[in-house]
């Protein structure tokens, strides 16, 4: 995470008695809380391949659970009122030190008017943090033209189709399925004149 955010983060792990761990990259998620059970008390995972303010936005998040648990326990929506508020509560010292770039900076301050449940559903945070990201070998899906073919990690290949509201209806080649597409979907472009097998 960012340098100067670190001292506070510390503080929170001490004061809430929290097990704060990095775990490897989870594709479902990029970080998860756990509520004391029997003899354990808070847990705290983020994934170790984010870049350092991807991070620190997860870190708040899970911290923001932790809070609301602590004083609401399990008789609230994970993302209702309750934890917006907490969100918000937590994540204000990182603004006023001015600890992201001012393009981070700015898209936070427009995600945190209403927080959804993952900061990867809000386009404008997302695309401000993936800026950052110091893997460029894929692209997001949305920069690529229509009919582009593309691969996805683990290793089908699709064509690019038209955009339906929020996602892309995509064609995978080895099967002929359609597929719905985040914009944000990270893919491999697949240059033109390419043989492909569909």
């Amino acid at each position: 995470m960012p340098a100067p955010a670190a001292p506070i983060i510390a503080k929170w792990i001490d004061y809430f008695q929290c097990e704060f761990k990095i775990s490897k990259s989870r594709a479902t998620k990029l970080g998860d809380y756990r509520h004391p059970f029997k003899d354990a008390g808070h847990k705290i995972s983020v994934n170790n391949n984010l870049n350092s303010y991807a991070f620190l936005v997860t870190t708040v998040h899970e911290f923001a659970h932790l809070l609301t648990w602590n004083d609401h326990k399990n008789k609230v929506k994970p993302h209702g009122q309750e934890w917006k508020s907490n969100f918000k509560r937590m994540m204000s010292p990182f603004l006023e030190q001015q600890i992201f770039p001012e393009d981070i900076q700015q898209a936070i301050q427009t995600y945190l008017k209403n927080p959804s449940a993952s900061s990867c559903t809000d386009l404008g945070l997302s695309r401000s943090l993936k800026k950052y990201d110091a893997n460029h070998q894929y692209q997001r899906l949305e920069e690529l033209p229509l009919h582009a073919r593309f691969v996805i990690k683990d290793g089908r290949s699709f064509k690019k189709g038209e955009r339906l509201r929020k996602r892309y209806r995509c064609t995978c080649l080895n099967n002929g399925n359609i597929y719905l597409f985040n914009p944000l979907a990270e893919v491999e472009v697949v240059p033109e004149g390419t043989y492909m097998a569909s």
